[in-house]
């Protein structure tokens, strides 16, 4: 099992992750990204371009 990881200094709120990825991600208040639960297999795919597309690079996937 994998889960997403905030950088909470580096991130600067674009939202992109959760365009990406909102099965797992919403946003906050003021845009920041809330991660509600573990990357399951099926959306690893796309954990990971939401990675990839973080203009801050303020998101890692992680084990555990």
């Amino acid at each position: 099992m994998r889960t997403l990881k905030v950088d909470w200094p580096a991130c600067r709120a674009r939202g992109l992750c959760f365009e990406v990825l909102p099965e797992v991600v919403r946003l906050d208040d003021w845009g920041y990204p809330v991660v509600e639960g573990p990357v399951t297999d099926d959306l690893l795919g796309s954990a990971r371009e939401a990675v990839r597309m973080c203009p801050q690079l303020a998101l890692r996937l992680v084990k555990g």
